[in-house]
Order: C-alpha cells, then structure tokens, then sequence
C-alpha cells in the first residue's frame, strides 16, 4: 500500500466497529471509531475518508451526507452493509457516497475502495475550491448584473435580456460590463463557466452554452470572441 489513511468508522454496533477498526489498522491506515453520526460531526475531522455502516439499510448514508451537509462539513463516504439490496446501494451512491461495500472482511478490497474514493476526493475539493472561488467572485456583484449574468447562462442575447428586464441594450451593456469587470472574466463564456461553478456543475448540461456551444456563440461572440460589453 502506498499511502496510509485516516478512516473514520461509523457504526452503531460495537462489535462490529471493532471488526472494521482491526481491518483498517491491519490494512495500514489509522481507525477513529465513532458509534453515532453526532460524535464524527462533533470531531469535525479535517480529513480522512468515512467507513459507514448503513444503516437502517437504504437510509443511512442519505441522512448522513445530508447531516454532514447541513454542518458544512465535507469528506468522502464509503458506505457498508450486511448484503446490501441494489436499491440501497443506488439510493447511496445517488446521495454522494463514494462506494458501498458488502462488510469488507479482507484488506484487499478495502484498500481498494479507499484508493478510489481518495482519488474521487481529490478532484471533488478541486471543484469545491473551485465553486468557492466563483460564489466569492459573483457576490460581488449587483442584483442587476447577476440578473444580467443569469440570462446570459439562458443563452439570452442582450436584445432579450432588456426585453426581460424592461431596460434598453444599452444599459444592459454597461451593467453586463461592469459585472464582467468585477468577476474579472474576458469574455462572456468565462462568466458563464463561473456561474456555473458557483450553483453546481448539475447545472452544466441545462447551459446553452455547454450543451450546445453554437447556441451561444451565435448569440454572444459572432465569428469570434468578443470584448466584454459588445455583444447582443
């Protein structure tokens, strides 16, 4: 194994929070054992991944992830059970975690599990600085150029925009202007790809823009990509 990780055991049952604790030091990392989700959010930890027992079964991991996001805490899950129901499993995955394992009573796939989740988590807290940074950037601005910027993640053109907002192209220039200045993007795709990563990348397959470029590069850019503030 190359790299040691701290898990944190969530499981309600004693027993066998000990077996999952033995498993986790004898495949090389260090176990923190907690018997209730209280306990992990009070510790709050900074980083490891958590092995969580699921349960009730299909219900467990989902008032986890939502518990740990209600906290602002944030750290990828690896859900077990006793022969879990595909249903569960789907319902978990679905919820955030990482992987769902039958109780694992081998190193092997353990480790296994959490190598792909620890490699899952490093591109998921690229994203999150990445969405923190876009909110930070968009909360400066009015709630004119966030409408501005809004309709422009719809596709609008600034013809449509002003029509939306009952106020003259023009004016919708200059809001759309300094709104690009402040959220120091260059042209309209950036600001767009910003919005995005500040609402969530569910968000990316509804955009105009990245699920048909055309489309919004017929409406913003013309043949080229144009100066901010001289589009529409």
């Amino acid at each position: 194994m190359s790299e040691r990780f701290t898990l944190h055991v969530l499981d309600s049952d004693s027993a066998r929070r000990a077996r999952l604790a033995r498993l986790a030091f004898a495949a090389g990392h260090h176990a923190e054992i907690y018997a209730h989700a209280d306990e992990l959010l009070g510790h709050a930890p900074a980083g490891g991944i958590v092995l969580a027992q699921d349960e009730p079964v299909g219900e467990g991991i989902t008032a986890l992830v939502a518990a740990m996001t209600r906290s602002g805490q944030w750290l990828p899950v690896i859900a077990v059970a006793e022969a879990p129901p595909i249903a569960a499993v789907v319902r978990a995955i679905k919820a955030g975690a990482f992987d769902y394992l039958t109780v694992p009573e081998q190193i092997a796939p353990l480790n296994e599990a959490v190598g792909r989740s620890a490699r899952e988590a490093d591109g998921q807290r690229r994203l999150r600085a990445r969405s923190a940074e876009a909110r930070q950037r968009i909360s400066r601005l009015s709630m004119r150029e966030r409408e501005v910027l809004d309709r422009l993640a719809e596709g609008c053109s600034n013809k449509a925009i002003a029509r939306d907002l009952a106020i003259s192209p023009r004016t919708v220039e200059i809001h759309r202007m300094k709104m690009m200045g402040k959220l120091g993007a260059r042209h309209a795709a950036e600001a767009v790809r910003l919005r995005i990563e500040a609402t969530g990348l569910s968000d990316l397959a509804a955009c105009p823009f990245f699920s048909d470029p055309s489309h919004f590069c017929e409406a913003h850019m013309g043949r080229g990509a144009m100066p901010a503030g001289r589009g529409g």
